[in-house]
């Protein structure tokens, strides 16, 4: 049963001390204000109400490109080749429709921590029972380890095909990569911020590169934007298409940019957090383009460069890796693949962190240190993927990776339902909850992500 909770208006001032009353607080410890989450970074970069609108936006350019990290992960890579390779364009409109579900939530997800002071998880710990909080916190869990399970196979790919290293090797200093987060985060937040950017921009580049010598078939790609009802029909497409939603909507990213907009030294007053929510938006959903560019991009290189030429199954990142540059007549198309692949895995890397220290503090008000955190996580992580290589073999990799982007998006009701009802009430966002369309398309996008998860599941069990 909810708790009922007072309106949460304004970020309150921080209280010394950590909670020692267990997994959630009680109803006499809810009077007290939480810590915010990210403790340390918390309102930390300035932000000032009378400066111009460039510098305005600059000061909030940032926390999007740290969620749409999370939607060019590794894992997209996996859905995004065999889709383009098995299907030609036709998945693009998926892409597309993924991105805009993204970038509409994403959207809630800021206006929720900017309107109240509380990122995703802290606000279910308040309004949920214990059970269920303690519930959604494990859904969350899975979620963040399926997705660093993509991340750590991802890297051990790109290291393999750059370096020749075995996948296990790969997977084992994938677990190292905790000291590379730890370095960035202790010298300040926007440090971290432009890493992110920088390696994105590198994925960018890279992917421009091997377009450019693809030749893509610009008409049949736009076609492919427009959806098609043969993608529900079709199994096997359908299986795919879940995937890239899953790789695209990704849940974790809600709690994290709930929580990473906080950051901004915003005022708090009406005004003030009003105009804080219009920049947070316009960042988020500038760097969620660059998010849809760049998927787009994989799955068109994928349908130019190997369904065309009648390639239609290369569905492992290897083999795509192995087939470009003599496909593309192009000697760098391999190697810059490779290195676009282990940038997105390390910029994964950083954004998988950050949420993972943000769900456990938010539900379970427990603080670890960020490497015994980041930690945990990456073992969670490495265990099936070494089990996996070393029973199935390295062949099954990009199964593996394409089943973890399916588990990611039935995950996404347990994050995308409490963030629609949070945005909805007025009793915790007073006038800063969702307009009447606003609910209404919200529910639409979770109901359609319902939807596709059903139909998956009879398709799947059907046959």
């Amino acid at each position: 049963m909810a708790r009922m909770v007072r309106p949460q208006l304004e970020t309150e001032p921080p209280v010394t001390g950590e909670s020692s009353e267990g997994l959630f607080s009680s109803a006499e410890t809810q009077a007290r204000v939480v810590l915010p989450s990210l403790a340390e970074s918390h309102r930390s970069i300035p932000f000032s109400s009378g400066a111009s609108w460039i510098r305005k936006m600059l000061a909030f350019a940032g926390p999007g490109y740290l969620v749409a990290v999370g939607y060019m992960d590794p894992g997209n890579w996996a859905t995004d080749i065999g889709g383009g390779s098995k299907f030609g364009y036709t998945l693009l409109s998926v892409i597309l429709i993924s991105n805009l579900m993204a970038m509409f939530l994403q959207a809630l997800s800021a206006k929720l921590g900017i309107a109240t002071g509380r990122d995703l998880a802290q606000a279910c710990r308040e309004q949920y029972s214990r059970r269920t909080g303690l519930f959604l916190w494990v859904i969350c869990e899975i979620a963040i380890a399926a997705c660093d399970l993509a991340e750590v196979l991802g890297s051990a790919v790109a290291l393999k095909l750059l370096f020749g290293l075995p996948l296990l090797a790969g997977v084992l200093i994938t677990a190292f990569d905790v000291l590379i987060v730890l370095a960035l985060q202790g010298r300040g937040f926007r440090l971290v911020e432009a890493f992110v950017v920088t390696l994105i921009g590198s994925i960018a580049a890279c992917f421009a590169y091997e377009i450019f010598f693809a030749h893509p078939l610009w008409r049949e790609a736009a076609i492919g934007f427009i959806p098609r009802a043969e993608i529900l029909r079709n199994r096997e497409m359908l299986y795919i298409a879940i995937g890239i939603l899953g790789a695209t909507v990704m849940p974790h990213n809600l709690y994290l940019h709930s929580s990473i907009v906080q950051t901004r030294a915003f005022g708090s007053s009406t005004r003030d957090r009003r105009e804080a929510v219009r920049y947070a938006i316009f960042d988020s959903t500038l760097a969620l383009g660059f998010a849809l560019f760049i998927n787009a991009a994989i799955l068109v290189l994928g349908a130019a460069a190997f369904h065309t030429r009648g390639l239609h199954n290369v569905a492992e990142i290897a083999d795509a890796y192995k087939l470009l540059s003599p496909v593309l007549g192009a000697s760098l198309a391999s190697t810059l693949f490779a290195c676009a692949l282990l940038a997105s895995g390390q910029n994964s890397t950083l954004t998988g962190t950050l949420a993972g220290q943000i769900v456990m503090e938010g539900f379970l008000d427990i603080r670890l240190k960020p490497w015994l955190r980041r930690l945990i996580t990456r073992s969670i992580a490495i265990i099936p993927a070494a089990l996996v290589i070393g029973f199935a073999g390295e062949n099954k990799v990009t199964s593996l990776l394409i089943l973890s982007q399916v588990i990611l998006s039935f995950q996404l009701p347990f994050a995308v339902i409490p963030l629609i009802q949070f945005t909805n009430s007025r009793a915790r966002m007073g006038e800063f909850a969702n307009s009447r369309l606003t609910s209404v398309v919200a529910w639409i996008v979770a109901a359609a992500i319902l939807f596709f998860n059903a139909e998956l599941l009879w398709l799947i069990f059907r046959s």
